[in-house]
């Protein structure tokens, strides 16, 4: 990959948070948050359940990319917002975080 590709501001190997399904069974991403206090981004299922740490997982922005290229569409998503889609061809819809 080419840096003139990389969309994100974060770098590539940067550290984020996502639900172990989404990994290791193949489940599509349904919400994405990125955190208003350290710019920590967090990918997770469309479960209605809260995630337990045992649930959770670190990768690399890249690796979720890779895995789901529609994040891309998500690079300018600002601190404190939150992203969501009903279906994985869904568009994503876009909201800030209330307080």
């Amino acid at each position: 990959m080419q840096n003139s590709e990389w969309k994100f501001n974060d770098l590539p190997n940067v550290a984020v948070i996502v639900n172990r399904k989404i990994i290791s069974s193949g489940e599509w991403i349904a919400y994405v948050s990125h955190d208003s206090v350290d710019g920590a981004w967090q990918f997770h299922t469309n479960q209605i359940t809260p995630l337990s740490e045992n649930d959770a997982v670190l990768v690399s922005l890249k690796s979720i990319v890779d895995l789901d290229h529609s994040i891309t569409a998500l690079a300018d998503l600002p601190l404190g917002w939150c992203a969501w889609r009903s279906s994985k061809d869904d568009i994503w819809q876009k909201a800030q975080l209330s307080d």
